[in-house]
């Protein structure tokens, strides 16, 4: 089986937030996410805001990130890629469902990369971005 989580749940997963015992519950049974190169990018930039937002120290965020990164080195983290039909798909979703939900684009292209790596499950606490892996048929916890 393949698992497909957004940042927001990875942040929430690897560091300490009010939503962290929720997604180490959800993750537990689930060992291995995938990781494109835009949720490594975007996973630095939010721990990098929890910093700036003053809710880490520059020292929680390095632990932070070297835990992930770290998973990733050992394989707990699997890369996968972010291709053209990711990027046509989120086209496609954002045509089809961006005014419905209001979904922004990272919230689409999530989606579209869960849906394209054909993950058996997608993790996301976001309320948009649940609503369209639930209107496309992409299973979605928490439920």
């Amino acid at each position: 089986m393949s698992f497909y989580a957004d940042t927001g749940f990875l942040v929430s997963l690897y560091g300490e937030d009010a939503l962290s015992t929720e997604a180490t519950e959800l993750a537990t049974p689930h060992p291995l996410f995938l990781v494109t190169a835009l949720v490594e990018a975007e996973f630095a930039n939010a721990v990098q805001l929890r910093v700036f937002r003053k809710e880490w120290t520059q020292h929680e965020a390095r632990m932070v990130q070297a835990n992930f990164d770290q998973h990733q080195a050992a394989g707990l983290l699997q890369s996968a890629p972010l291709n053209d039909e990711v990027w046509e798909r989120a086209r496609d979703l954002s045509r089809r469902y961006s005014a419905r939900f209001g979904a922004r684009t990272l919230d689409v292209l999530h989606v579209a990369t869960a849906l394209i790596l054909k993950a058996d499950v997608f993790f996301t606490f976001d309320k948009r971005q649940r609503k369209l892996a639930k209107a496309i048929h992409v299973p979605v916890l928490p439920a």
